[in-house]
């Protein structure tokens, strides 16, 4: 995959959603049965508005490709160049990590954007999907195998495990494997970096917050609110905690209570909120201080917090790193939320559900990293991008330098040009 020429990747990626769409009958049949199989073993409603691949998801997985298609290749950009001395140039390039594997549960719309982002970025894929979604992963990993290698892509650039037996073998296999993904459960995730030999990215909770400042307009808070908890109630990037600001929480409370009932959000009270909003269907007085529950359902907590201060301390305590969104008129209390809050994405007067590599113009996401290393935030191509160091001489020896007869230049290229001989 290293020196794959973009014209097949983006080739590979063109041909993979047309042969989606033209085994769409395929594939959602095997969705259904893993569905039926799914609800007659008593799976909970998060896990199966994840498992579900239909018409929707389709489409989606072949926007994310065209996405993919239409962006710059990312393997070999000059990052840097520096003349070093005449005729001694260096150059920091762009370059694919190896080969990456995905560890997955229930989304099979996730193998299709590890599979279209690791084409694109020249990497090859390992996929490992969770047992609920055995014959949609199964069907999805054949149609898109087989499509990139009709393209041009070399053979076994996309392989397949289903098993915990070759999940642990792999897990081992740090001389061939460079980069492991889990997304999943905290519990999931942490069971992947305890026992992997291979270096694990890892992508868990998203527990993401919406704070009401005390300034905020009412009627964006409420859109913003509903739509960060109720567009789509089972990502990781949808609000699970209201903070709303003392000093307008008599005019806020109700009117957000309200909205967030009528969109079908059972909401739960610390003490003061709930004296606020008021008993009511939906409604109840949360009971425990656990502050750091992602529900991934029509259930949010709500918290009354005395200042902004309050909210960042909340934030910075009970939250994942994920993402979080403030509704505020002020800059100046945007600018501290946004500078002292410690997560991968946030906000100003924005649904936390724009937290997505699809819609940060990434073309798709391997995941969301909480984490600060490597890559933070949706991680798109770049995560699957590293860099090697090339230097261009003529004879040049470090002895001519450690004895004087020669001394370093270090004068910063332009990356966008060639730097030729290295005398420019």
């Amino acid at each position: 995959m290293l020196s794959t020429t973009r014209a097949i990747k983006d080739a590979a990626l063109t041909l993979v959603a047309a042969r989606l769409r033209e085994n769409s009958a395929t594939i959602f049949a095997a969705n259904e049965e893993d569905l039926g199989a799914a609800r007659a073993a008593g799976l909970p409603a998060p896990i199966l508005a994840r498992l579900g691949y239909g018409d929707k998801k389709l489409a989606e997985s072949v926007a994310m490709l065209g996405a993919l298609a239409a962006l710059p290749d990312p393997a070999g950009r000059v990052l840097e160049a520096r003349r070093l001395d005449t005729g001694l140039v260096l150059r920091r390039v762009s370059c694919p990590i190896g080969l990456v594997a995905l560890i997955f549960e229930s989304r099979p719309d996730a193998l299709v954007q590890m599979a279209g982002l690791a084409a694109k970025s020249g990497n090859a894929i390992i996929v490992k999907g969770g047992r609920e979604a055995e014959l949609t992963n199964r069907a999805l990993a054949s149609i898109v195998a087989s499509a990139g290698i009709e393209a041009g892509l070399p053979d076994g650039w996309l392989g397949q495990i289903e098993t915990r037996s070759e999940v642990a073998e792999l897990l081992a296999l740090d001389q061939y494997v460079d980069l492991v993904i889990p997304r999943g459960s905290n519990e999931f995730v942490r069971h992947i970096m305890d026992t992997s030999r291979v270096p694990v990215l890892g992508h868990a909770d998203g527990v993401c917050h919406v704070y009401v400042h005390g300034d905020a307009d009412l009627d964006m808070a409420v859109r913003i609110a509903v739509d960060s908890k109720a567009q789509y109630p089972v990502a990781c990037n949808a609000a699970e905690v209201l903070l709303v600001d003392a000093a307008i929480a008599d005019r806020a409370l109700p009117r957000l209570a309200a909205a967030l009932g009528l969109a079908g959000v059972a909401l739960e009270f610390c003490p003061r909120s709930y004296t606020v909003a008021g008993p009511g269907a939906g409604r109840a007085l949360k009971t425990d201080e656990d502050w750091s529950v992602e529900y991934l359902d029509y259930r949010m907590a709500v918290r009354v917090v005395d200042s902004l201060d309050d909210a960042i301390a909340h934030i910075n305590r009970y939250g994942s790193g994920h993402t979080d969104a403030i509704v505020c008129a002020s800059d100046g209390v945007a600018r501290r939320f946004m500078d002292e809050v410690d997560s991968a994405s946030v906000f100003h007067n924005a649904s936390t559900r724009f937290a997505d590599g699809y819609r940060y113009g990434l073309g798709a996401e391997v995941g969301i990293s909480t984490g600060k290393l490597h890559a933070r935030g949706p991680m798109g191509m770049d995560g699957l991008m590293t860099y090697k160091w090339k230097l261009e001489g003529h004879g040049h020896i470090v002895g001519d330098y450690a004895s004087g007869a020669r001394s370093f230049e270090h004068v910063d290229l332009d990356c966008g040009r060639e730097a030729g001989n290295g005398q420019g």
